[in-house]
């Protein structure tokens, strides 16, 4: 797909630089023609009014001759005299030939293409003037004109097509890892829901089996109820992924009592951290205050909450804090005691299905790194959209959650 995508995104560059360099060279080769040819022509009208005297006094050597030669013709159309010396002017036939070909144009002004000569046609009131210039260094400039913008539009190609090869990756490079990123989403999310739906299936078909009684068949029952749960779970997740994913860009947030938010949120969770024989300690600074959507501020913290009481050691401590953290931001930190993340692992925790030990299972002993992710990829995303920061510290046996806001007085300015 991303290699269809970059061979499109050259095709399309490169047909415009085509179009565009056709269109400089040729407006490059039309100016520089008329200009050749305007200038003889005015100067061919100047000879017309002195068409023997073909140089200005004081301006030219009388040794230098110009590629002009004028004829002078009566009414008649006979040749009267020329003048000029640079052709041979005594070759009659020569002469008769030129005039002929001249009178068989209507023009005023054209082009004699046998002999590369460009013809001027004046009247005065008793005969006509033909005046006559050599374009042989006219056309050679311009045959050189044309190699020389072939050769440099041929360079320019050149290098336009490796910019547009290194321009293609770069642009190409994001949904590359989009598309990856989808794939293994795709693979993971398959990979986790494979393993419960075995479950499913295989206590599915125990319980058919009449060879096992009563108390078999509800153990059967009650962990085809426990796995159809975790599948249910995590089929909400990945749906709340999709919705944090498709949130639009110009959401407008309100006002939120970010330290009311907070407390709040914490008071559900007590019993269940009391029930565990964990212990839960708040200390929030009040009056801090963000623009943003409360329900999912709120659903950052009940993430981080409830992985510190799944991932807790026993008889451990979480703790909730907020207080502001430099000028226009407040800190807000859910700390556990429990195993630590290794380093390695800190930055890979709000990936969508990370494991840090691939090898665990979702239920035997796996420590706070080696969960699934969709929670903390949720977070992740809502703190994105509220332009705010989430990162993991993990040191002397405790885990840190942070998340940076701005306040309402700074926040999208």
């Amino acid at each position: 797909m991303t290699r269809k995508l970059r061979c499109q995104f050259v095709t399309i560059t490169m047909s415009i630089v085509t179009v565009m360099l056709c269109a400089i060279m040729f407006l490059i080769y039309f100016f520089t023609k008329m200009n050749l040819e305007n200038n003889s022509i005015n100067m061919m009208q100047n000879i017309a009014g002195r068409p023997f005297l073909l140089h200005f006094p004081n301006e030219l050597q009388e040794d230098v001759r110009l590629p002009y030669f004028t004829l002078q013709l009566s009414k008649q159309g006979d040749l009267v005299a020329a003048g000029g010396g640079y052709y041979d002017l005594s070759d009659e036939g020569f002469l008769k030939d030129l005039i002929n070909a001249t009178f068989s144009n209507a023009g005023r002004v054209g082009i004699i293409e046998e002999y590369n000569l460009r013809f001027y046609r004046a009247n005065t009131s008793v005969s006509q003037i033909l005046v006559y210039a050599d374009i042989s260094n006219e056309l050679a400039i311009l045959n050189s004109l044309i190699r020389n913008c072939l050769l440099v539009g041929l360079a320019c190609f050149l290098v336009f097509l490796c910019i547009s090869f290194l321009l293609a990756n770069w642009v190409v490079k994001p949904i590359d890892r989009a598309w990856n990123q989808q794939r293994q989403f795709i693979a993971d999310a398959s990979h986790e829901l494979k393993t419960p739906l075995t479950v499913i299936m295989t206590n599915a078909e125990l319980m058919q089996n009449p060879d096992y009684d009563e108390t078999s068949r509800i153990k059967f029952s009650s962990s085809i109820l426990v796995m159809s749960k975790q599948m249910r779970n995590l089929v909400e997740q990945m749906l709340e992924l999709a919705r944090a994913d498709n949130v639009q860009c110009n959401t407008v947030f309100s006002s939120v009592d970010f330290s009311r938010l907070i407390s709040d949120a914490t008071l559900p969770f007590e019993p269940i951290f009391f029930e565990k024989g964990l212990t839960l300690h708040t200390e929030i600074s009040d009056g801090i205050t963000v623009n943003g959507d409360p329900a999912q501020l709120r659903q950052v913290l009940d993430i981080l909450l409830d992985n510190a009481q799944k991932y807790s050691w026993e008889k451990g401590t979480t703790w909730v804090t907020l207080k502001k953290h430099g000028k226009g931001h407040c800190l807000l930190t859910v700390a556990d005691e429990g195993a630590e993340i290794p380093p390695s692992d800190l930055n890979q925790l709000f990936k969508r299905f990370y494991r840090a030990d691939k090898a665990r299972s979702r239920t035997g002993g796996m420590g706070q790194s080696g969960s699934f992710g969709l929670g903390l990829s949720i977070a992740e995303t809502i703190i994105a959209q509220h332009k705010g920061k989430i990162w993991a510290e993990s040191k002397n046996n405790i885990n840190r959650f942070f998340v940076e806001l701005g306040t309402s007085e700074f926040l999208f300015q």
